[in-house]
């Protein structure tokens, strides 16, 4: 069956080889280990290598642009880049504005974490990055939303004791729990129909070359090997 994917997959590259040479791809850069930026101020991560390994299978030429998480969305708008890949859920309020192809890391979940294990998750002060799922699930619970332009400003708030605990994608938060004094809280929340890159709905043949290489890389093992490398065998789905 994977044989049969990635000769599909091939054949739509082929198809649809018209389109420009030179993709920019647009992502936050403070989003670990999703995206950052390394010690030569260069755009690195999970999201980094996706993209390249995309633009290779696809024959595009890669070119890295970085943006604040807030204005994203209509920066992809305005033409300042051609994709988000930027640890961005699929949803249907996303979807009503920009399109995606299919997802690159599977449905995932969301967590809460804090320095304290006594946090009233459903009637504290939560912090959430802005414009995220995230941040709308706490909204809904009748928490009190704080809403922060970047993860490293949730937490920290919560360090600070101005925010009783942060919610967000329970991967991102890891690294805090495992090497600092944070500890997730209740039980984990899955939100989103997986991460996949944002595109301008005009962008259709783009899609399908990103679609194509995307099944190229399911089918290969190659986008599962690069799961495992940042966030451990039980991501390796595809």
């Amino acid at each position: 069956m994977k044989k049969l994917i990635l000769s599909t997959a091939l054949m739509a590259l082929t198809a649809t080889a018209s389109f420009a040479d030179t993709v920019r791809m647009g992502t936050e850069g403070a989003y670990p280990p999703y995206n950052f930026i390394n010690d030569d101020g260069e755009v690195a991560g999970f999201e980094r290598e996706v993209g390249d390994k995309l633009c290779e299978i696809a024959e595009l030429t890669c070119e890295w642009v970085t943006n604040e998480w807030d204005t994203i969305i209509p920066n992809l708008l305005s033409g300042n880049y051609d994709t988000i890949i930027a640890g961005m859920s699929i949803t249907e309020e996303r979807e009503e504005v920009i399109d995606f192809t299919q997802d690159y890391y599977p449905p995932t979940a969301s967590a809460y974490a804090s320095v304290s294990d006594s946090v009233d998750l459903m009637g504290g002060v939560i912090a959430a990055q802005t414009s995220t799922i995230q941040a709308g699930h706490v909204a809904a619970t009748g928490a009190t939303l704080v809403e922060f332009a970047t993860l490293d400003d949730t937490i920290a708030a919560v360090k600070n004791g101005e925010v009783d605990a942060v919610f967000a994608d329970k991967d991102a938060l890891v690294p805090f729990v495992e090497e600092q004094d944070f500890m997730f809280l209740g039980d984990d929340v899955p939100l989103g129909s997986g991460i996949g890159l944002g595109l301008r709905e005009s962008d259709a043949e783009l899609k399908t070359k990103f679609n194509a290489a995307i099944d190229v890389m399911k089918a290969d093992g190659s986008l599962n090997a690069l799961l495992i490398k940042y966030f451990g065998e039980e991501t390796a789905t595809y």
